[in-house]
């Protein structure tokens, strides 16, 4: 289904700051539909699920305010301005968690909510893992810890495991091992 792309009648910027923007759009969307439309501008982001060579994965445990609590994930973070998804991939894992993959594979590329937000994240699985010293951010209080994918299957089946982009990691590698075992 070809459509034209819409058409912006309307531009606001309504913030900008360190993370994120927020524009006020008027526009006509394809099939005539004219709308104000609220727009998180986002300059991208990476995650990566590293894989041991016991093939357990490691994720983070860290506070997040919007959501009031602490959440397991895959290390992630943004994009830096001129740097690609790979090496921001490297970046984070080296930072977060203080590994270095030897093999850096692209296993998804996605828009986290498309319904008012524009950021893209690509997702990556690494392996060949050499430990480095982790250089987490001021900011950033972090409980390391690895899993065995046992262990995460049990925790997205009680619902302990609700962050998106890692549940969707680790569907994919189910997916993965799935296929590799046939």
């Amino acid at each position: 289904m070809s459509q034209k792309p819409a058409r912006r009648l309307s531009h606001r910027r309504l913030y900008e700051g360190r993370v994120l923007a927020l524009d006020l759009d008027e526009v006509e969307e394809p099939g005539g539909i004219r709308a104000q439309r609220e727009v998180v501008r986002h300059p991208g982001s990476v995650a990566v699920l590293a894989v041991d060579d016991r093939g357990c994965a490691v994720l983070v445990r860290q506070y997040r305010y919007p959501v009031d609590e602490e959440v397991w994930e895959l290390p992630a973070g943004r994009l830096d301005p001129g740097e690609s998804p790979e090496q921001a991939a490297r970046r984070e894992l080296e930072e977060e968690v203080g590994l270095r993959p030897r093999v850096l594979e692209r296993i998804a590329f996605f828009y986290t909510t498309p319904g008012f937000c524009d950021e893209a994240m690509h997702l990556f699985r690494a392996s060949g893992l050499t430990r480095v010293p982790p250089r987490p951010e001021a900011d950033e209080k972090l409980e390391i810890r690895w899993f065995s994918f046992h262990e995460l299957g049990r925790m997205m089946e009680s619902g302990d495991l609700r962050e998106g982009k890692t549940l969707l990691a680790l569907l994919l590698e189910e997916r993965r091992l799935r296929e590799v075992s046939l």
